[in-house]
């Protein structure tokens, strides 16, 4: 088992979980994080540091695509252990639904860490 980044998670970009990390699993998009599957040792301490619920286990129906998408774009984005400021309009984009479709970017966000 683990912890997934979902949908929720873009155009937010919060990253209060970032530095509660014990093992820095964190990859960090142009527009949100994701957690590499194959390093999270399923501790749950990122998963309520979370403002809009973004992070959750892999057990929960439905989130194959997102254990897939953290695995692939782990691989591509660089790994991230310090926290930053989230988007500058997070706030205006948190409770947008099917948010993929139209904002997902694959692209890497800058390395700071």
């Amino acid at each position: 088992m683990t912890y997934v980044v979902t949908e929720k998670c873009i155009k937010c970009k919060y990253l209060d979980c970032v530095e509660v990390c014990p093992v820095n699993c964190f990859y960090e998009g142009e527009n949100m994080v994701v957690i590499n599957p194959e390093e999270c040792i399923d501790c749950g301490v990122c998963e309520p540091e979370c403002p809009i619920e973004a992070i959750q286990r892999d057990i929960e129906p439905g989130l194959e695509k997102w254990v897939e998408l953290n695995r692939t774009m782990s691989r591509e984005w660089p790994k991230i252990s310090v926290s930053d400021l989230p988007l500058p309009d997070a706030d205006q984009w948190k409770d947008v639904p099917n948010k993929f479709e139209k904002f997902f970017s694959a692209n890497p966000g800058k390395k700071k860490s």
